[in-house]
């Protein structure tokens, strides 16, 4: 029995609400910054266990109507290729990614936003594809000195000189493919034009972390620092609330360093300012929703030691600095957790040590360990996959779900006609011989059926798995950390 934390309905209706009143506060024209992810937001959904990965989303189709979306994108990620650590896709590939599920979900996208342009020919090729997509695309451009130049800043030279994003409905809805795209900026440069403009617009922010009523060193605000530890972001009291308010809230220091700009912009516009605060800016009823500590508290912990041990790995497969390595050590020291608080990881050695090839283990909600050994037929991940249903099942271990008579052709196959080095079954490949042999096989039929009790399980690998069996353990939402280790005796590496 999986463990709640977080009371996801009364979350989404205080979210809901909370968006309402904010809309509220301003006439026409709301800009609203969307920071995380919109939808499949598995770390809210690991640290906070109880909320839904798509309660934003489902927000938004609630108020579509009211509803439009513009996607911002920095031109120095463009220019630099920036990729997702979840999805390895480009930012560039993620900005069409997330126009094609927005417009799946019936939500209009207006435009997208290159900000940060300084002339990069990258840019201009990319802009170039988005129009020929049918893709409204605007440039906002560097400012030097941003954000502290507060006059150049708010002056034809600063907000001034970029496009003015034409909106058709009241609630603009800002978002982006990760952190430091420039959401605020462009808000606030919209917030600028539309006052020149005669226009009286609002600005708020709908961000899940960090809570802003939690404490500074609870374990969710480091888990939020785990999550962006390769960003220069770090949270910190937000001094503008204790100063307006003698309330110590939690904040990070971006907001804090744009938080001038914005309230000068609000002061330019109403001749004085809505917000006190860079807390007060944002909407999230997070922190109200949470029903056992506890829980969430492990979770989160849970949460920054596999962030740290997934940055081991990257570093391995150069995709990540010692820095960030680094930080995540010290976020681990300040949270008084280790590597061996994660029960797999020794479990998975041990096994991996005494039979001299990888093993895998995995921990049910229940707590139970099952684990998994390389063999002529399966690697470890698949045997450990296949023996965990049989668990689930409670089906005897020596009963076969899928026979050898079947599995031995198929390596040939792999082998023989379609090149493959290794005979070994990966995930996907095994999930499916599952599925056919659940035509006939009992026992298969009722091993399948425990798929969904694999969400929010534990698992470990004694060297770095295939892409391919990675994205299949993320499908099924099995949390999954691997040593910094390839197999043996293989040089090339996907």
């Amino acid at each position: 029995m999986k463990k709640i934390g977080f009371d996801n309905d009364k979350y989404f209706r205080l979210q809901k609400e909370k968006i309402q009143d904010r809309i509220e506060m301003f006439d026409n024209k709301l800009y609203m910054e969307f920071g995380g992810k919109l939808f499949d937001d598995y770390h809210a959904e690991r640290v906070l266990p109880g909320f839904l990965k798509n309660n934003k989303i489902e927000l938004m189709k609630q108020l579509k109507d009211d509803i439009e979306i513009v996607i911002a994108i920095s031109a120095l990620d463009i220019e630099h290729n920036k990729l997702r650590n979840d999805n390895d896709l480009s930012y560039a590939q993620e900005v069409l990614r997330l126009a094609d599920v927005f417009k799946d979900n019936h939500l209009y996208v207006g435009s997208v936003v290159i900000t940060q342009f300084d002339g990069q020919d990258s840019c201009i090729i990319f802009k170039e594809k988005l129009e020929n997509l049918g893709m409204k695309t605007y440039l906002h451009y560097r400012i030097e000195g941003y954000p502290t130049n507060i006059p150049l800043i708010l002056s034809e030279d600063g907000f001034g000189r970029n496009d003015y994003i034409e909106t058709k409905r009241p609630l603009v809805m800002v978002t982006a493919p990760g952190s430091g795209s420039g959401k605020m900026a462009l808000c606030l440069s919209q917030l600028y034009q539309d006052s020149v403009k005669g226009l009286k617009s609002g600005y708020a922010k709908f961000e899940t972390f960090p809570v802003w009523d939690l404490p500074i060193n609870h374990p969710v605000q480091l888990a939020y620092e785990a999550a962006t530890a390769n960003l220069n972001d770090v949270n910190i009291i937000d001094p503008y609330h204790v100063q307006a308010y003698n309330i110590v809230a939690t904040s990070y220091n971006r907001d804090a360093e744009v938080y001038p700009v914005l309230n000068s912009v609000f002061k330019q516009i109403y001749s004085s300012s809505p917000y006190n605060s860079p807390t007060d800016m944002g909407v999230n009823v997070i922190g109200s929703c949470i029903i056992d500590d506890e829980v969430v508290r492990q979770a989160a912990n849970d949460e920054i030691i596999r962030r740290y041990m997934t940055a081991v790995v990257n570093h391995k497969r150069n995709k990540e600095t010692i820095e960030t390595i680094e930080k995540l050590e010290m976020l681990m020291n300040q949270s008084e957790i280790s590597i061996q608080d994660r029960k797999v990881v020794e479990i998975s050695n041990v096994m991996a040590k005494e039979t001299g090839k990888p093993a895998v283990a995995l921990q049910l909600s229940d707590g139970r360990i099952v684990t998994g050994k390389t063999s002529d037929l399966l690697g470890a991940a698949s045997a450990c996959l296949l023996n965990s249903l049989k668990v689930l099942a409670d089906i005897d271990d020596a009963i076969p779900l899928i026979s050898s008579n079947v599995i031995k052709p198929v390596q040939k196959l792999k082998v023989n006609t379609l090149g493959n080095k290794s005979p070994l079954l990966h995930i996907d490949e095994v999930l499916i011989m599952l599925s056919v042999a659940a035509n006939d096989n009992e026992y298969a039929r009722i091993a399948l059926d425990q798929l969904p009790n694999l969400s929010a399980t534990e698992m470990h690998s004694s060297v770095i798995l295939s892409s391919t069996d990675k994205k299949v353990l993320k499908e099924l939402e099995i949390n999954l950390t691997t040593n910094p280790t390839y197999q043996p005796n293989r040089l090339f590496r996907k």
